[in-house]
């Protein structure tokens, strides 16, 4: 495997390489080496080892001897940002001592070489590159519209229709004679009454 190394200077930029194990495991946090044992592009260089942390993330914590995992009572301060006044937490972190399991290691600058990490790493100085565009209006994208979208597609051919037989005309019924008026049946008579016979 191999070690992650983060080269810190005072300015606050970072540059990373990438180093065999062998070269810095048994070494612990705190010890000063030489440049030359990193790489050896830094000759003349001497840093100092100011933090790790190991294939799962936990760190490695300077007061803690060894380098196996072991749960700390921590304060506010270093590995644990404390909310309340008094909080105390146990959390998991690895010794000072830097093993094989060691992925990552962070390193501070304390004296420079003959080169600058500039010559030295000209790959990694330079500046990310920035959109001129800060304005989104300036952009002019037009979003389309599902009915955009849909014109824009081709439309399908539509077969076109066979040529059909004209239909016969119907012909026009013909008028018909008008039906002769009913004569009004005459209103009823009534009745006479009979009369009644007299004793």
């Amino acid at each position: 495997m191999v070690f992650k190394i983060n080269i810190g200077e005072k300015s606050g930029k970072t540059w990373k390489i990438e180093s065999q194990p062998e070269i810095l495991v048994g070494k612990s946090l705190g010890d000063t080496i030489k440049g030359s044992e990193v790489s050896n592009n830094l000759e003349g260089y001497e840093l100092k080892i100011s933090g790790a942390s190991d294939f799962a993330g936990f760190p490695h914590k300077e007061d803690v001897e060894g380098q196996e995992l072991r749960r700390v009572l921590l304060t506010k301060g270093w590995g644990m940002k404390a909310k309340k006044k008094g909080l105390r937490l146990r959390k998991t972190v690895r010794g000072k001592r830097l093993s094989e399991k060691t992925v990552q290691v962070n390193l501070s600058l304390l004296k420079e070489g003959e080169k600058t990490l500039i010559e030295i790493f000209p790959d990694q100085n330079k500046l990310p590159e920035t959109n001129k565009v800060t304005n989104p209006k300036d952009l002019k994208v037009k979003e389309e519209t599902k009915e955009e979208l849909k014109s824009n597609e081709p439309e399908p051919e539509k077969p076109e229709p066979e040529p059909s037989e004209p239909e016969p005309e119907k012909p026009e019924p013909e008028p018909s004679e008008p039906e002769p008026e009913k004569p009004e049946p005459e209103p009823e008579k009534p009745e006479p009454e009979p009369e009644n016979n007299k004793q």
